[in-house]
């Protein structure tokens, strides 16, 4: 994770230069690593393939200087999509009122995963996952892992986000 950390703190102000927020940065494999960006437009507006390839070559740029990765490495440079993964604060509010599974580093009240629908955060950082009637309370910092979940309300509000879907444009 340490890696990703560095890589991130590295390209992250190219991106946020170029009107993109940073979404995850991940690297796999050990061959030859794949470096994964994922990346949204700041203003909100959807993701183009122009926009991923400009981020491309920026990044490349950027890492042909620092070169935090001294392997030879694979690029992708992807966006978030619907089923997207949530990695910052502000994910769990901009999705609350949508279905997601949580995955927790250390179980809370005997259980490490938990589905349902997503409340945003509390007043003291904490996610809020509604699990049937019951409501679950678990710390940011405990979070490994979370998404959303495809539903029919997701995918509705996402073509209502994307313009030139259903004749709009």
């Amino acid at each position: 994770m340490e890696r990703e950390t560095r890589v991130q703190a590295l390209i992250e102000p190219t991106i946020e230069d170029m009107g993109f927020e940073v979404v995850r940065v991940r690297v796999s494999g050990t061959v030859r690593p794949v470096l994964e960006v994922m990346a949204e437009p700041a203003d909100g507006s959807p993701m183009t393939v122009e926009g991923c390839a400009s981020i491309s070559r920026a990044i490349s740029a950027v890492m042909d200087v620092e070169d935090p990765i001294t392997s030879a490495y694979t690029l992708e440079v992807s966006s978030p999509g619907v089923d997207r993964p949530l990695t910052r604060p502000k994910d769990f509010d901009r999705f609350a009122g949508f279905d997601a599974k949580v995955e927790l580093i250390a179980p809370v009240d005997g259980q490490r995963r938990y589905s349902g629908r997503l409340g945003g955060l509390d007043d003291q950082g904490q996610v809020v996952v509604g699990e049937g009637e019951a409501e679950v309370r678990v710390p940011l910092a405990e979070v490994r892992r979370a998404k959303l979940i495809m539903t029919d309300a997701l995918l509705a509000a996402f073509a209502e986000d994307q313009p030139g879907q259903n004749g709009e444009g």
